[in-house]
């Protein structure tokens, strides 16, 4: 069964009816490693991020169909779920948790997932206070790290502005061999391949460039800096 193929199963089991819906087929039929469900997660939340300074604007819009693309047939069931999102009065805050509670035995997907909640925010060229609560509020509801939180804001704000060794989720007394070891498995974590065997959907593989990025910089600052100590 091919991704959208099973987006559709969820869409008519929920009925196409509400948010709420959707997000408990998804639940009650939840199998790891689903890209079809990590895709209707970042559909809606990414919704719900774009309305969050008021108006849903065509940059937010077009930014989610730029890292989400998806074939022309298939438009209508992102749309379906994107104005479900839309059209829910539930708060933002409830679906984060419940999508946390999808993926609560795989932070790293729920990583991905504010990943790309990022890019959504950005999309206008600015990051609204309201924007970076919610984002903020996602975190806290999939129970990610301070280290997580801070890796994933480097890869969109800079690196340059956050402390090295929290990027890397380390303590600054770390050892030589501890810092090798931490830089490789965050490689490894990020790397195109992992990615794809966690459910994340192919064509969104490329969240991880920028998350690599950040992570390196982070890595090479650390080392610069023990080098002149």
């Amino acid at each position: 069964m091919t991704l959208w193929e099973r987006i559709q199963v969820f869409l008519e089991a929920a009925g196409e009816r509400t948010l709420g819906a959707l997000m408990e087929a998804m639940r009650e039929r939840r199998e790891r490693r689903d890209a079809a469900i990590f895709s209707i997660a970042l559909i809606a939340l990414s919704a719900k991020m774009a309305k969050a300074d008021g108006i849903v604007t065509d940059d937010e819009v077009e930014a989610f169909s730029d890292f989400f693309t998806y074939p022309p047939e298939e438009a209508s069931k992102v749309q379906m779920i994107y104005s479900l999102a839309q059209e829910d009065v539930a708060g933002f805050d409830m679906y984060a948790r419940q999508v946390g509670d999808l993926f609560r035995d795989e932070p790293v997907v729920l990583e991905d997932v504010l990943d790309c909640m990022f890019y959504v925010a950005l999309a206008d060229g600015v990051l609204h206070p309201n924007e970076m609560d919610l984002l903020r509020q996602a975190a806290a509801a999939f129970h990610l790290s301070k280290a997580v939180w801070r890796r994933v804001k480097a890869s969109h704000i800079g690196a340059d502005k956050e402390d090295p060794y929290a990027v890397l989720g380390l303590p600054d007394d770390v050892s030589e061999e501890e810092l090798k070891n931490a830089f490789r498995g965050l490689v490894k974590e990020n790397h195109p391949d992992t990615l794809i065997a966690r459910g994340v959907p192919e064509n969104l593989v490329k969240i991880s460039e920028r998350r690599m990025a950040a992570i390196n910089a982070a890595y090479e600052m650390v080392k610069a800096e023990r080098a002149t100590d």
